[in-house]
């Protein structure tokens, strides 16, 4: 399957880039490890800062190096969670250090199971390495009655080998389909108070 890279915006559109090839990807530095992934991470939010970089050229940068990391870095993309049989659901975070405001994890989802609809809070990048999941895409769409109310907008299949970027408050929903949990490698930047849980029938939204 062809791999491809993916950027969901604010207002719920998703677009499609090609990928980098990967023999670009390589690391000239043997071997490469998540040390030097989260170095480059962090050079490339601080560049992006400094220059006043929009949020989706960050995250074209960012989803490159999502790449390299899984391309040259086998054990990120074999440390599986094992599923909670209550939600069947569960994640591995690979990262914590005090002061350290990314969240870099795995997370695994039986078929069937469902996320609620949300945002992030932050921008995102989700590496799909397993399976097959389907994202739902909302945006929103406030009155004066309702200023949480959302509308939903598109559908996306996504498969192993894509690597999607999320905007600070694009909204989805993810359902783990087919006959494999889906598998991925998520990594946020700093959440603040911004992350939401939508109910698109009472036009309501609650802090995740």
């Amino acid at each position: 399957m062809t791999k491809q890279d993916w950027l969901v915006k604010d207002n719920g559109n998703c677009l499609g880039f090609d990928s980098p090839r990967e023999w670009d990807l390589l690391s000239q530095t043997n071997p490469y490890r998540l040390y030097r992934f989260l170095g480059e991470l962090e050079d490339i939010l601080n560049q992006g800062e400094m220059a006043n970089q929009g949020e989706e050229d960050l995250l074209k940068s960012i989803r490159h190096l999502v790449r390299k990391l899984i391309l040259n870095v086998y054990w990120v993309t074999t440390t599986v969670p094992d599923p909670s049989p209550q939600t069947g659901t569960s994640v591995s975070l690979l990262y914590d250090e005090p002061g350290f405001s990314l969240t870099l994890q795995t997370e695994i989802m039986l078929p069937g199971t469902s996320t609620s609809i949300h945002n992030h809070g932050t921008w995102g990048v989700v590496a799909a390495l397993g399976g097959q999941q389907k994202n739902t895409f909302w945006k929103r769409s406030p009155t004066p009655e309702f200023p949480d109310k959302i509308e939903q907008v598109a559908e996306k299949l996504f498969h192993p080998g894509d690597i999607i970027g999320f905007t600070t408050d694009a909204i989805h929903q993810v359902e783990a389909i087919g006959d494999e949990p889906t598998f991925t490698l998520n990594l946020y930047g700093e959440t603040l108070s911004k992350r939401f849980n939508f109910d698109p029938i009472t036009h309501q939204a609650q802090k995740f």
